[in-house]
């Protein structure tokens, strides 16, 4: 058997969590860690976050709380000792510092310590993730970059700059893939001047008839949109704009 490491709980946003790929470990080689979009390895977390859901059993062996931070939800587990969860009610802001987990294809979280905090620290904890992501993105534009060099001198590249080891380095690059393979503004536009006669487009109509997923129908309006590709003559109604 192998000697765990305690690694450092890491301050992220629940979002970088959900959208990350778990990696269970084994005794006989490593510990179980989670790679966040932007490629870092994760193993505790240590987040700020409100409560807006709580569950207890019956027989008390069981609970968990769902954790919000403004960007995604995640559920904090205890088993048999469900004390600290009790502790604390829905609209309490706290800070969790917990083991990332999976189980089913749940990502969620162990709790090793939990407490209520003031509203500034979560305010505190915004500025610093903000800042972290900043730097984070810069390192996604740089592999971006050099991602048409060869595998093996990509990978001693960041690996050598970052620290950020092959998994880590391989989720990244699959993520860069998918953005560059898909991009679903060009048929959402096309649709929208196919179906517009005059008055714009309602938007629930783009969804009925586009045959896309969801999310990427809203990711490519609002990049329209941003864009000034796309504009609402009225709220819910899209409109092509004409050069």
């Amino acid at each position: 058997m192998i000697e765990m490491r305690r690694y450092p709980a890491k301050k992220v946003r629940i979002k970088d969590i959900v959208e990350g790929r778990f990696f269970h470990g084994s005794e006989e080689s490593r510990e179980s860690f989670l790679v966040t979009p932007f490629g870092q390895k994760v193993s505790r977390v240590n987040l700020v976050a409100s409560v807006i859901d709580k569950f207890l059993s019956e027989d008390s062996n069981y609970a968990f709380i769902v954790l919000d931070d403004g960007s995604e939800s995640i559920r904090v587990k205890a088993f048999d000792e469900v004390e600290v969860l009790e502790r604390v009610g829905i609209g309490d802001l706290v800070q969790v510092i917990g083991r990332v987990r999976e189980f089913n294809g749940e990502v969620y979280l162990t709790c090793e310590a939990l407490r209520k905090v003031d509203p500034n620290l979560e305010i505190l904890r915004k500025l610093e993730i903000l800042k972290e992501l900043v730097k984070q993105k810069r390192v996604l534009e740089e592999i971006k970059k050099l991602s048409n060099l060869p595998e093996a001198e990509l990978t001693s590249f960041v690996k050598e700059k970052y620290g950020m080891d092959e998994a880590c380095l391989k989720f990244v690059l699959e993520n860069l893939n998918r953005e560059k393979a898909i991009d679903y503004k060009p048929a959402i536009l096309k649709l929208i001047e196919s179906l517009d006669k005059g008055e714009g487009v309602e938007i629930g109509k783009i969804f009925e008839l586009s045959n896309l997923p969801e999310n990427e129908i809203e990711k490519a309006i609002d990049e329209l949109l941003s864009s000034g590709e796309l504009f609402e003559p009225k709220p819910g109604v899209l409109k092509r704009v004409r050069s």
